[in-house]
């Protein structure tokens, strides 16, 4: 068994005795499983499996994502957060000097939020609407890196003044877009497409991975702020 890093945070644990590779993040806060996923002990650090069934940045990376610029000590806005399954991922990231501010309109949600935010410390849960972000304005400082999941109709329009209210300049946006959210008559890669195109003026686009199979009609846009 070894180890290969893909970015800060970010291994595939490997295992060639059975050609197998398994998504893994250095875990910041301990031992503890957030949400079922396995524990590993490798050289005396602890790191906690990133299933692509449950998350849709880690599909992204079974699907060939390299590099992204998310790094140790970063501050992240996390739109659509839910219970904190990939939050818990990007907090172990990011590491202790960082921050991420996760959003999450569902109070059912966003109770399972706080008490993982009670473990980790460097995650900030705030209960409220993305659509609206001057009501947490005042609580969430200029980002280095915007995450949004939001399962709404609108949803390109709620990243797009996020991003203008928080992301850094020449800083990367992940959108997950949910494809059937948005119109469930039209076929998948033409939403894609007009969505895509409502981002350019705003943003570069520096890739487009569809997450089939591991998550069906959901592509994931890396955007970088200009």
């Amino acid at each position: 068994m070894e180890l290969k890093k893909e970015i800060d945070g970010v291994y595939w644990l490997l295992n060639d005795g059975k050609n197998k590779r398994t998504l893994v993040t250095q875990s910041a806060y301990g031992d503890a499983s957030v949400y079922g996923e396995k524990i590993f002990r490798y050289n005396n650090s602890i790191y906690r499996e990133w299933i692509p069934h449950r998350s849709k940045f880690a599909a992204a990376f079974y699907k060939g994502l390299t590099s992204i610029d998310l790094k140790n000590s970063y501050t992240v806005l996390y739109l659509g957060a839910s219970s904190g399954t990939t939050v818990s991922h990007v907090s172990d990231m990011i590491g202790t000097n960082g921050k991420v501010y996760a959003i999450e309109i569902a109070e059912e949600m966003a109770v399972n939020l706080v008490l993982l935010a009670n473990n980790r410390k460097n995650i900030f849960p705030i209960v409220n609407d993305a659509r609206k972000p001057l009501l947490y304005k005042s609580s969430v400082p200029k980002c280095d890196f915007l995450y949004q999941d939001v399962a709404q109709r609108d949803q390109t329009e709620i990243f797009i003044q996020n991003a203008d209210m928080f992301l850094k300049s020449g800083k990367i946006g992940v959108f997950a877009i949910k494809t059937r959210s948005i119109d469930v008559s039209v076929n998948p890669k033409e939403i894609i497409r007009n969505e895509t195109n409502k981002l350019r003026g705003k943003f570069d686009v520096l890739r487009s991975i569809d997450l089939y199979p591991y998550q069906k009609d959901h592509s994931l846009l890396i955007l970088r702020k200009k």
